[in-house]
């Protein structure tokens, strides 16, 4: 591997390389066979690969890989990540949360991206290989998923985000890119990653972490930052379910001396140049499973330079159901509050086409709402509210300051009432003259007539998910697919 400092080219063994790269196909095959998801039309064939390594000057489109995990934690979102990854859950009447990071990376000029997934990942596979196959990504580009696996030489799941890179960096490597980029998928932020590659190459890092530029309660998995006048991370504190972790950079005893230090919050994204990422994966830290909480501190507690890239930009990490509601409430503030990517032409967010029907609305009061496409509204009130695509909407129904994710199909009649499974009489939708407030109502709900979703007791927190529903924050959560009877009062 050749480090990014190095300027002149290093010959390379043609021959050579070409048995390498057969070999990883070879493996690729193999993988496929006993993967749980495959993305035969994603792969985009090497044979347009440079034959020299790729200088510390090359375009980030050539140069630069991103890794994006899309799972995230299984209980944060819960249930609404019950079937599903938190990279899959539908945002802003259109999208899904994982949307905003890849399209970070196309924006950015990265076309080679590896998605790797593993919990609750049928949805989110589906979702990347169907959005993003061919979409302006060049004739080299790329969103693969790679979904965990097991193989002769290992036997168990994905332990972790190091554990997943080790074991996939036979396919991560067949391209010669000079970083990699890690990512979680599960964030809502607009960044230039271009940006970061350009700090990261001039001050020759071995790692850049990007921090926000204060500290605030997060994943304390992510970590904050000590850093110096000089931008070096001199300590890394990561906060755990047993004990904190304070790691001291070897490489930075001088800059202990000046007392200028700031206190960053990781995001959890990391620039590592790819050979440090190998030998920190298969040679100093063979055995950590987790890339934030292991490899990071023994990355610092070995002396290799890691820098802070700070970041000064609206960022919501999902930590809780009210975080996530939080974040849709301010998609329909205006232009300039939160997320507002919804709307630069710049730096669209892309996702999948549906080539749905435009909504239609029937004489309907709607007030400081998104409305998704192929939505039916029957003469209803609804105001700050995120309606998702294909939602039904009944007469006289009230919505106020909630969430609808809409549904996946339109249902017929006759089906409805020939259905004799409980629950089913009820179509997907809202009913006429239900009353729903401050709540989250996932896909393909059933919700009767008359019901009341308004936490009338103002109750925080409740399990009552035997009967469709629980509540979070005060918020109310209906779960995907649940029904609610007519006359329900939640």
């Amino acid at each position: 591997m050749v480090m990014l400092q190095l300027s002149g080219p290093i010959p390379v063994n043609p021959q050579a390389k070409f048995s390498i790269l057969e070999l990883a196909h070879s493996s690729r095959k193999y993988l496929t066979t006993l993967s749980s998801f495959s993305l035969p039309s994603l792969f985009i064939s090497n044979s347009h690969q440079p034959q020299h390594p790729i200088s510390s000057f090359s375009p980030v489109n050539q140069s630069v890989a991103a890794i994006v995990f899309g799972d995230g934690s299984e209980s944060r979102l819960y249930p609404l990540t019950k079937r599903r990854s938190e990279g899959a859950i539908p945002l802003g009447a259109k999208y899904r949360i994982v949307d905003a990071v890849i399209s970070n990376c196309i924006n950015s000029n990265i076309n080679k991206i590896y998605a790797l997934t593993q919990y609750n990942s049928t949805y989110l596979n589906s979702h990347l290989s169907r959005a993003y196959s061919g979409l302006g990504l060049g004739k080299d580009g790329f969103v693969e998923v790679i979904a965990a696996y097991q193989s002769l030489e290992d036997q168990g799941w994905f332990k972790g985000t190091a554990d997943a890179i080790r074991r996939c960096l036979w396919v991560l490597e067949e391209y010669q890119v000079s970083e990699f980029l890690v990512l979680p998928g599960h964030h809502l932020y607009r960044m230039d990653y271009q940006k970061l590659v350009e700090v990261h190459r001039r001050s020759e890092a071995d790692i850049t972490i990007v921090a926000l530029n204060s500290t605030r309660d997060q994943d304390p998995g992510f970590g904050t930052l000590k850093v110096n006048s000089l931008n070096e991370v001199a300590e890394f504190h990561v906060k755990s379910e047993r004990e904190p972790m304070i790691v001291p950079s070897a490489q930075s005893s001088q800059a202990f001396n000046d007392n200028a230090y700031r206190k960053l919050s990781s995001m959890g994204i990391y620039l590592v140049n790819r050979d440090i990422m190998t030998k920190l994966l298969n040679e100093y830290f063979p055995q950590a499973n987790e890339f934030g909480t292991e490899v990071i501190p023994g990355a610092i507690s070995i002396g290799m330079k890691v820098q802070a890239y700070a970041f000064d930009g609206y960022w919501e990490d999902m930590s809780s159901i009210a975080a996530f509601y939080q974040a849709n409430m301010e998609c329909i503030k205006g232009l300039n509050m939160g997320y507002n990517s919804f709307y630069d032409k710049d730096a669209p967010l892309y996702t999948m086409p549906r080539y749905l029907p435009p909504s239609t609305i029937i004489d309907a009061v709607i007030t400081d709402c998104v409305v998704g496409d192929g939505c039916i509204l029957n003469r209803c009130k609804i105001k700050g509210t995120v309606v998702g695509m294909m939602t039904t909407i009944g007469e006289k129904a009230i919505i106020e300051d909630s969430v609808i994710m809409g549904s996946d199909i339109y249902q017929q009649k006759d089906y409805i009432q020939r259905s004799s499974k409980e629950g089913m009489a009820i179509p997907i939708g809202i009913g006429d003259q239900t009353h729903i407030k401050k709540a989250i109502i996932d896909k393909n709900a059933r919700i009767g007539r008359n019901v009341m979703i308004i936490n009338k007791d103002n109750v925080q927190e409740s399990n009552r998910e035997a009967n469709g529903y629980i509540i979070s924050g005060g918020i109310v959560v209906v779960l995907e697919s649940a029904a609610i009877p007519d006359g329900s009062i939640l």
